[in-house]
């Protein structure tokens, strides 16, 4: 994993402590696509689950991981795709 996956998922581990973490560098998929830069690490899909998320809507649990991730949707991440789900949701 790159810098920008590791601080990324440093911060949702720090917020969330998940049951699940998986922080995917998909920035490959993206090539030639606005954001896209050859050092990679653009276009993410994170998916998590945790305690904090159970009784949330979606969207409410998408502004949860975006109000940690604030700083990387500002700088180097162009893309983020999401997968937030409480324990025991498929």
């Amino acid at each position: 994993m790159g810098m920008v996956a590791d601080t990324m998922r440093a911060k949702l581990e720090a917020a969330f402590a998940p049951e699940q973490l998986n922080v995917i560098d998909e920035t490959n998929q993206h090539y030639g696509h606005a954001g896209w830069r050859e050092s990679g690490e653009t276009h993410f899909k994170v998916v998590i689950a945790a305690a904090a998320f159970a009784g949330k809507s979606r969207v409410e649990r998408q502004r949860m991981v975006y109000q940690i991730l604030a700083d990387d949707l500002a700088g180097p991440v162009h893309a983020l795709a999401l997968v937030v789900k409480a324990p025991g949701e498929a």
